[in-house]
């Protein structure tokens, strides 16, 4: 079931900060948290997990931190969801066999095809878009002078 946590939350954050206030530079987290207000114990976890999964990039030593791993176009918030889905590690009420007829056949298939429903969507809005509205919005970017990622 689609839970939406403080984790996903912060995940989305993070990697919307990152694609939002640099070009070419890494993103160290102590910045992320300081723009973000995320605290820093589940910042560095969901950084390591987008890591492992390719939506980022570390980069160690002095000047390291996180950059996107692909184009913002090409990261989806579907994507950013079924990382931190699969690290949770929430059992799913919809995976047990447990229920009656009616749930079983009724409640559970049109609850999953809302959830079909809802991952499509989330699979159709990318970093990009959020970046754009946020530009739209006139939020305030870091690091960034007259930087445009237009392609």
């Amino acid at each position: 079931m689609f839970r939406l946590t403080k984790k996903l939350v912060f995940a989305i954050e993070a990697v919307l900060d990152i694609a939002y206030n640099t070009f070419d530079t890494p993103v160290q987290s102590a910045e992320i948290t300081e723009r973000q207000g995320i605290p820093r114990r589940y910042l560095e976890q969901v950084l390591q997990q987008l890591v492992r999964a390719g939506i980022l990039t570390g980069v160690r030593g002095p000047r390291g931190g996180y950059k996107l791993a692909r184009e913002r176009r090409r990261i989806t918030i579907g994507d950013i969801v079924r990382v931190v889905r699969s690290v949770e590690g929430v059992s799913d009420p919809m995976d047990e066999d447990a229920g009656s007829r009616l749930g079983q056949e009724i409640v559970r298939p049109m609850w999953q095809t809302m959830m079909d429903d809802c991952m499509a969507k989330l699979d159709q809005i990318t970093i990009d878009d959020l970046c754009r509205q946020a530009q739209g919005r006139s939020i305030p970017r870091e690091g960034l002078a007259g930087a445009d990622w237009t392609i």
